[in-house]
């Protein structure tokens, strides 16, 4: 019942030789890795103006010349990463470029860095959209994190069915986010032209300032407020690391798409900005701040006050926009759902997380990758309520950091070719290449130094604290791998094989039943040379019972009694091992564990378990072989695969129907 109800969420299963089927066209692969980018677009604005509120209305009028700079910087970034898809293709992106070229510990730190970005990319995305909805919905205002959750849960399980499904269904939302703002800025600029008045809802309300700014305080808050707007750029890594997922030729794909998204991206972002202004829409960080608003009302976000200013009464086109933000600010989060997942794979090939993360699911889609960053982004919306002022401080860090060391990685990656043999072919064009990657290092670093000046005290530390954390944990993980395939490396004693004195097995008793005999029997088969049951004496009628059942069967195997005043079962056998240990080193001892299996989850704690609790401990024992004897009972046991030799007792025992049930092999294969 499991597998089939699995079927019906994931979808049947893919096999490895169908992964080309699963890569993207370029019209699928630019919403799928491009929705977090356009999405930044919902909300980039409103942060600016957000800061620049603090010092009043008056500093709006920096507005404008703070997005140029996001757009510039944005440009280079584009411009940077398009090297970085065209020398590094196979799906490492930042880590892989800055490892390779800065050494292993620095793309580890750029790697957690890339982790904690795409974690807060869902939190923050998720968190946007329901703050949309919320603007339209009271419902929705009131249930917040709920709905937060619920929309991690549902991406999350589209995406466990595969890119290439998950990707065909988000690119509807994304184009109509995309056609949606470009109505809006065509009707605007129509309107503009003929005169037409657009004014938003908060045009003539005031700002409360919370200091005057000016000097140097003026400054740091316009660089704030900058630091704010470079959320704008949040989801252009993706591209590089998510180039294998492209469709033949890859680079070349992965380029173009990243050109595409940086002219819609910054289009956007640069009308919506201009609209900000135009109609006069005013936000601030808290409700009181802003003189006008009626009491016991929220704010409207930016892009809903543009779209009432320019729509008026036609409130359903107000509807469309405000839908069209909400879905694209939540399905930003795929973006993230396709960036983790295949770090985490690269990261788990490399031994820096666990190789789980390596391996794909059913859909061909690295289904232990997003399942892990579902849980820790719902951790996050939990945490801080789904507050995407509190998030947002929090966000940027992480991408920074990446961007910045993956250039700075770039250029001695083209500094070291230009030295190498058959640089001068190519001198002009890898000069030009290092020079863009330079200009892009100086610009990202710049911005990672105002966004921790500006954002550490007001929740950014946060992020500063985990990413070494993450980083250390990353770099432990890598060295417990590193022991471990140490110690299972063969050196020259392990090449000759060398064999056991001898065997001696031990079965555990507790009772004479079919699967104690099921043990006893292979126990036997296996030829060891010493063989006898144990058994602990806790309660002492009982054992006395079985010994004598034991002799009125005969059975050929002796059994020892170990004594237990504490009523343990586990430190009795544990010491009786380790006792002969003792007197034969060169020994090897076989412990054959008959266990009966129950199929359903509520009958294991009608059980005792002390059969796990005996293996925990025996498993670390130094040449102590366990041996686990199931016997499975009829609600663990599907008729049609019994082995063939078992068919008839399993008539007998009423665990078939009948002697006609199908056989199968092992394999699966009719017998």
């Amino acid at each position: 019942m499991s597998e089939y109800a699995k079927r019906i969420v994931v979808g049947r299963a893919l096999r490895s030789d169908k992964l080309e089927e699963t890569l993207l066209p370029k019209r699928i692969a630019l919403p799928v890795f491009a929705s977090d980018a356009l999405s930044s677009n919902a909300y980039a604005t409103q942060e600016i103006l957000v800061v620049l509120a603090l010092g009043g209305a008056s500093l709006y009028s920096f507005g404008p010349w703070i997005a140029a700079m996001v757009i510039v910087v944005y440009f280079v970034v584009v411009a940077s990463y398009r090297q970085n898809v065209h020398a590094y293709p196979s799906g490492g992106g930042d880590y892989e470029v800055v490892s390779t070229n800065i050494g292993p510990r620095a793309g580890v730190l750029v790697a957690s860095a890339l982790l904690v970005d795409y974690v807060l990319t869902v939190a923050v995305s998720i968190s946007a959209g329901v703050a949309s909805l919320a603007s339209i919905s009271d419902f929705v205002a009131e249930h917040t994190v709920l709905i937060a959750l619920v929309a991690i849960a549902g991406i999350t399980f589209l995406n466990l069915r595969g890119v290439r499904e998950s990707g065909s269904l988000f690119a509807i939302p994304t184009y109509f986010f995309m056609i949606a703002i470009a109505a809006m800025v065509l009707t605007a600029i129509v309107k503009a032209t003929t005169g037409q008045v657009m004014l938003a809802e908060s045009a003539g309300w005031e700002i409360r300032a919370e200091h005057e700014y000016a000097g140097l305080a003026l400054m740091f808050l316009v660089a704030r407020a900058f630091s704010s707007g470079t959320t704008a750029l949040t989801g252009i890594e993706a591209i590089a690391n998510g180039v294998p997922a492209f469709r033949q030729p890859k680079s070349r794909n992965a380029a173009s798409t990243l050109l595409a998204l940086g002219l819609i991206a910054t289009t956007m972002f640069a009308a919506i900005t201009y609209l900000a202004i135009y109609t006069q829409v005013k936000v601030t960080d808290n409700n009181a701040d802003l003189i006008g608003l009626p009491p016991g009302q929220d704010q409207k976000t930016v892009v809903v006050q543009i779209a009432q200013a320019v729509f008026g009464d036609l409130t359903i086109a107000v509807a469309v926009v405000s839908i069209a933000t909400a879905l694209i600010l939540v399905l930003a989060a795929n973006t993230a759902f396709n960036g983790f997942p295949v770090l985490g794979s690269v990261l788990g090939r490399d031994g820096y997380l666990p190789r789980q993360l390596h391996t794909r699911g059913d859909r061909l889609a690295y289904s232990n990758g997003i399942l892990a960053l579902a849980g820790a982004a719902a951790l996050l919306v939990f945490i801080f309520s789904a507050n995407v002022s509190a998030l947002i401080q929090l966000y940027i860090v992480g991408v920074f950091i990446a961007f910045t060391m993956s250039q700075i990685g770039m250029v001695i990656h083209w500094t070291r070719l230009l030295k190498g043999p058959g640089a001068a072919d190519r001198r002009r064009s890898m000069m030009r290449s290092r020079t863009i990657n330079f200009i892009g290092a100086c610009l990202t670093g710049s911005v990672l130094v105002i966004v921790i000046a500006t954002k550490f005290t007001r929740g950014a530390w946060i992020v500063c604290v985990l990413i070494p954390l993450l980083y250390l944990l990353m770099v432990g993980i890598h060295r417990h791998y590193a022991r471990v395939s140490e110690e299972l490396a063969l050196d020259r004693e392990d090449e000759k094989v060398m064999l056991p004195s001898r065997v001696v097995a031990l079965v555990l008793v507790s009772k004479i039943h079919k699967p104690t005999l099921r043990a006893l029997s292979y126990a036997r088969g296996s030829r060891p040379a010493v063989l006898e049951a144990i058994t602990v004496n806790v309660e002492p009628a009982d054992t006395k019972a079985l010994m004598d059942e034991w002799e009125r069967r005969e059975i050929p195997v002796p059994l020892r009694v170990l004594d237990s005043p504490y009523r343990e079962i586990t430190r009795p056998v544990v010491n009786y091992v380790k006792g002969l240990r003792r007197e034969s080193p060169r020994d090897l001892v076989t412990v054959y564990i008959p266990q009966y299996v129950v199929g359903h989850w509520y009958e294991h704690l009608l059980h005792n378990q002390s059969a796990l609790r005996l293996r925990a401990r025996l498993m670390f024992s130094k040449n102590v072989v366990l041996v686990t004897v199931p016997w499975q009972l009829s609600s663990a046991v599907d008729p049609g695969y019994l082995p063939e030799n078992e068919i008839a007792a399993a008539v007998r025992m009423g665990i078939a129907d009948s002697p006609d049930v199908e056989r199968k092999g092992p394999d699966g294969t009719g017998a």
